[in-house]
């Protein structure tokens, strides 16, 4: 096996492509083609050959993995599937994962915490955030500490109800419009009806309303 080509990349800094003599073309950083001391012509035996597809793996799913946890809060194990569905296999991502967490860029508990407080700020009630959580794949040991960050949602539920509202007083369709939008977005019976009693004094819900 020979590499034919070893070219830059001119609108991705830092990148290579790779072409081999067999047709295979890769794209690696540049850090790769220095470590293995990569150029046009070399001759690849079978050895280095695989250490050649091994290193370009391991690079892009580190790359990858660094581009998704700065997009977005992500647990060690839904890193680890998204790598893989990517298309990274799956001793490449779980390198990455291992990497990341070495270099305390990933951690579980405060990626739980973030999660809790954007969902928070969004107006989400507690059994929405629990939800995110798991879907999420935060570990549950986690989850205790990171939802005693959820405050009185009280200030959510009016906020809401104002906006729905606009300060007229609902019809009964409109409340429970009202209630079934709360209920997706986490919030308790309780809260809701209290957050309703808030708004409008006069409204008269029984249990089975609500």
């Amino acid at each position: 096996m020979t590499i034919e080509k070893l070219e830059p990349l001119s609108q991705q800094p830092h990148m290579f492509r790779i072409t081999l003599s067999d047709g295979t073309r890769l794209k690696t950083q540049d850090y790769v083609v220095a470590a293995l001391h990569l150029r046009t012509g070399m001759e690849l035996d079978e050895e280095a050959h695989q250490q050649l597809l091994d290193a370009v793996g391991k690079a892009s799913a580190k790359t990858r993995a660094v581009r998704m946890i700065s997009a977005a809060g992500h647990s060690k194990k839904e890193l680890q599937r998204r790598l893989v569905e990517k298309g990274e296999r799956v001793e490449d991502a779980q390198e990455a994962v291992a990497w990341l967490s070495e270099l305390k860029l990933l951690d579980d508990a405060k990626t739980a915490e973030q999660l809790v407080r954007s969902a928070v700020a969004k107006g989400y009630g507690r059994s929405r955030i629990r939800q995110i959580l798991y879907e999420k794949s935060i570990p549950q040991e986690y989850w205790e500490d990171a939802l005693s960050l959820v405050p009185e949602m009280d200030e959510a539920i009016d906020r809401f109800l104002e906006r729905r509202f606009r300060g007229n007083a609902p019809e009964e369709k409109e409340v429970k419009r009202a209630v079934d939008a709360l209920l997706r977005r986490g919030h308790s019976y309780s809260d809701i009806r209290a957050g309703l009693q808030r708004y409008d004094e006069s409204l008269e819900l029984d249990d089975a309303e609500l």
